[in-house]
């Protein structure tokens, strides 16, 4: 019974994320961003292995999210995705919030999250037909293993003649260079006289320098990357939706792109220092 609602919830989340990207090509942000946080809810119940019926409210939402990162049943990029998706759908429920941008937001970060779950889903499913199928390859493969060692350490008399071929090569190597040598050196020592004739002076003539025109290599330094955002964008001074916020950025600004902090985060250089923005507003030219 537990596994069939299990079956459920999940066919219930990838409906979910469908529905999402269904309302916001119709452009009623509002419900798409509601029925993420609604998608999100099923999510953090299957993780925590609890099936209540009705919709949680936000604290016990956020309560069992921070419980899942405690327990370390999801990373810290994924609490903080969740609790992005959570505010966000609780900002359309009660403030009528109908963004544009916060509506893909919402769903870009749900999708993300659903193939990490999707994972994870997978791996609790079959546990047992891979522990059994890895155990099965592994004790072939010692059996093999072994077998190769018992046939290794059987030596023919085959073997040994096929051994001896080579130093028996060298050995007689050895002998024909060691015959071969005094003849050499009387042949050395039968030479020609050296000539006693004066030898007279080569005139030698400096050389020329000769001038190698120079090939001028032209440069291949790419041109500057420029970054400029494509939605209006908060600056802060820590990489997280918590951190303070020093300034907005419009549309279309150019900004002094510095690195990446993470996947979701970029630092860029604010009022002459580093602060945050979010990488995924920000496009190159």
């Amino acid at each position: 019974m537990a596994s069939h609602n299990k079956n459920n919830n999940w066919d219930r989340i990838q409906l979910g994320v469908r529905n999402t990207e269904r309302l916001i090509r119709q452009r009623d942000y509002n419900s798409a961003m509601v029925k993420a946080r609604q998608t999100l809810e099923f999510m953090v119940r299957m993780l925590a292995d609890r099936d209540r019926a009705g919709a949680m409210n936000d604290s016990d939402l956020k309560e069992m999210i921070d419980s899942l990162y405690q327990n370390r049943q999801i990373t810290k990029t994924s609490c903080d995705r969740y609790h992005k998706i959570r505010m966000i759908g609780n900002k359309a429920a009660h403030e009528g919030d109908n963004s544009a941008s916060n509506a893909d937001l919402a769903f870009q970060l749900l999708s993300q999250e659903l193939r990490v779950f999707a994972r994870d889903y997978q791996n609790r499913r079959s546990p047992q037909r891979t522990t059994s199928r890895s155990a099965g390859f592994r004790s072939s493969r010692n059996g093999r293993r072994r077998s190769g060692r018992r046939r290794r350490y059987r030596i023919t008399p085959f073997d040994l003649f096929k051994l001896l071929i080579p130093v028996v090569c060298i050995l007689l190597l050895f002998f024909v260079i060691r015959l071969l040598k005094p003849k050499t050196d009387e042949a050395e020592s039968t030479s020609a006289p050296v000539s006693t004739e004066a030898t007279v002076p080569v005139e030698t003539t400096e050389p020329v320098e000769t001038m190698v025109p120079s090939t001028e290599v032209p440069s291949t330094e790419a041109p500057p990357v420029v970054y400029r955002t494509t939605d209006v964008l908060n600056v802060r001074a820590e990489p997280s939706t918590d951190g303070a916020r020093l300034g907005k950025l419009n549309s279309g600004v150019t900004v002094e792109y510095v690195r990446a902090e993470n996947d979701e985060w970029a630092v860029i250089l604010y009022d002459g220092r580093e602060a945050y923005v979010a990488s995924q507003y920000l496009k190159t030219e």
